[in-house]
């Protein structure tokens, strides 16, 4: 029976003798209490009774993710999420195992310091603007501080910046009231150019409008030119040329107003005489503007000449 016993306890002491250690994974051997040797990952041994495992290091990169609330330099409390990504470098097990017991706290308490330091410098927009500055600052930080005790920063990220609520909605309608300006600055732009565009339509119109009834009044002087001329030359003096030509296209205005079966004129009482008597006066009225127009050069000659003698 003894024997059993004591094979067991042989059995149990041999098999304790050995240990594994996961990948990426230190384990810290201490003998008598005392700081020993540290193993790394794979099969190890270890003397049974006088030597014990204290603990086992994660190699692995983790993260920590720190919720803080800080004021800007425009008054303004936001919550921020700083993700703090961490390792324990392999050479330094016995540093992060021994000098730190609690780092999770000890990161915290640095990004605390930081975050509230710097932030306080900058406006609200600036602070989303500038969030990689800031990760910058507490990744540097923490890296010169969390070395020490045998711990590397890989990297820092502001994942979230949440200002309040109340400031949240503000930030919103002045988003909205910018939008709203700037869509009706480009409405009233294209209000304007579609009136411009209207105008220049408009004035090339006229202008082509006005280029056609001045090369038709040319067309129409330069045929009565002719016609005149014509008339000239079998014996119809100027003024008489003139009153025919009136007269035929009085009656060619009739004929064009009679051709239209759904017009609507009334012809009030007239005559071809009348086409007449209108030249007649036009002429007569050019002849007078003309003796009264030789009259006052005269006077006005006979004065200079008066002055002069004076």
């Amino acid at each position: 029976m003894e024997l059993y016993v004591l094979l067991a306890i042989g059995v149990f002491v041999f098999v304790s003798a050995f240990f594994t250690v996961k990948q990426q994974t230190s384990a810290v051997i201490e003998r008598f209490g005392k700081f020993n040797s540290i193993r790394h990952s794979g099969l190890q041994l270890k003397i049974p009774i006088i030597d014990r495992v204290a603990g086992k290091v994660n190699l692995r990169i983790q993260q920590l993710d720190v919720i803080i609330e800080t004021k800007t330099k425009d008054n303004v409390f936001v919550k921020m999420k700083v993700s703090v990504q961490y390792k324990v470098i392999q050479e330094k097990v016995y540093e992060a195992f021994y000098k730190l017991e609690y780092p999770h706290d000890q990161i915290t308490s640095y990004v605390f310091d930081v975050v509230r330091a710097e932030v306080p410098k900058l406006k609200l927009d600036d602070v989303f603007e500038r969030k990689d500055d800031i990760a910058i600052a507490v990744k540097r930080e923490l890296n010169d501080a969390m070395s020490t005790y045998g711990y590397d920063i890989i990297n820092t990220l502001i994942t979230d910046i949440d200002p309040d609520v109340q400031v949240k909605d503000a930030m919103n309608r002045i988003n909205a009231s910018e939008r709203e300006k700037t869509a009706a600055e480009y409405e009233a732009e294209a209000s304007r150019i579609k009136i411009v565009a209207k105008a220049k339509a408009e004035a090339e119109s006229k202008r082509l409008q006005g280029q056609g009834i001045a090369d038709q009044r040319r067309e129409i002087a330069r045929g009565l030119v002719e016609s005149v001329d014509v008339l000239n030359k079998v014996g119809i003096n100027s003024q008489e040329a003139s009153a025919l030509i009136v007269v035929t296209q009085h009656y060619d205005t009739l004929q064009a107003i009679g051709a239209d079966t759904n017009s609507n004129l009334i012809l009030l009482p007239n005559s071809p005489q009348a086409g007449s008597d209108m030249l007649n006066n036009m002429v007569a009225s050019f002849t007078a503007s003309n003796q009264v127009g030789e009259a006052m050069k005269k006077a006005n000659s006979t004065k200079r000449i008066d002055k002069d003698e004076k």
